[in-house]
């Protein structure tokens, strides 16, 4: 009796397990009976809040749905503007689900195959736009108003997967690898030319003014070189002008200081060897006596 009992509490406590099931925050859930989705009197299915809930034991499934705001951040796709130029933009999209019904029954209530149809019809939206757009007009001038767009069209076209696009953003522009090469070495080039043209023009003008520097001391080595020679003439006519006039006050004594002289620069180094002869004028002081 007792094992009885026993049995009749695990089976009762099974049955009392398996018919609650708990749906958390930030979720909905979706109870499928027998394969199909459990539906209300208007026929659409029924979606369960947060909280506790009840289901049929053992042959019933809970399906839990993701309530919480998501992020689609998919791969850089290639758009064409109406110049027929290739861009490549990354874009993101933000969204939840709106109606958990038509999710499940239209999505299947997997996030990925929601996203992956998502992404498609963000891209036909935007290829619209940029398709009507100029490059200049999506860079500068109507980015914002682009986005806008394709959040409206966003917005319409995946209602019918239960799905609320909340934001369309554009996070990045840019050519593609060979417009983009072609562009840096034409930059590239363009900036040589420039430099090279640069260069030159200072090698000009480095040439001029090296010319000119040249130019200024040539003639100031000249204005120096005609001052020294004027100074030194100068001096040389007034050194003739004195000797002139010591030699007219005593002749005999001026010939007497210019040997002495003579004799001292003569007689300087130790070394100096002279061949003279004995009766030359050079020794005619000293063989005097008196200095007259």
């Amino acid at each position: 009796m007792r094992n009885f009992s026993f049995v009749l509490l695990i089976l009762g406590g099974l049955l009392a397990f398996s018919s609650v099931f708990v749906v958390t925050e930030g979720q909905r859930a979706i109870v499928m009976l027998f394969s199909k989705v459990q539906k209300d009197s208007q026929d659409d299915a029924v979606v369960y809040e947060p909280g506790l809930h009840f289901k049929v034991p053992f042959f019933s499934q809970v399906r839990h749905l993701d309530a919480r705001i998501q992020t689609l951040d998919g791969a850089p796709d290639r758009f064409v503007t109406s110049e027929k130029k290739d861009l490549i933009v990354d874009s993101f999209v933000k969204w939840r689900v709106s109606d958990f019904s038509k999710f499940y029954l239209r999505a299947r209530g997997n996030k990925q195959y929601a996203e992956t149809l998502l992404q498609q019809k963000v891209n036909n939206g935007l290829r619209t736009n940029f398709g009507s757009r100029t490059i200049k007009e999506i860079v500068s001038g109507e980015r914002s108003e682009l986005m806008l767009e394709a959040l409206a069209q966003a917005s319409e076209s995946a209602q019918e997967l239960g799905i609320e696009v909340l934001d369309v953003r554009v996070k990045q522009i840019n050519l593609p690898n060979e417009v983009s090469n072609s562009i840096f070495d034409r930059m590239r080039a363009e900036r040589t030319a420039v430099a090279k043209e640069h260069r030159s023009e200072g090698q000009e003008k480095a040439e001029t003014i090296r010319a000119e520097v040249d130019r200024r001391v040539t003639v100031m080595l000249a204005d120096a070189e005609r001052n020294a020679r004027t100074v030194r003439g100068e001096g040389d006519a007034e050194a003739a002008k004195i000797f002139a006039l010591a030699y007219n006050k005593d002749p005999e004594f001026f010939g007497f200081i210019r040997s002495l002289d003579a004799y001292k620069k003569t007689f300087t180094s130790k070394s100096d060897v002279m061949v003279l002869s004995p009766d030359s004028e050079f020794f005619d002081y000293m063989k005097q006596k008196q200095v007259p």
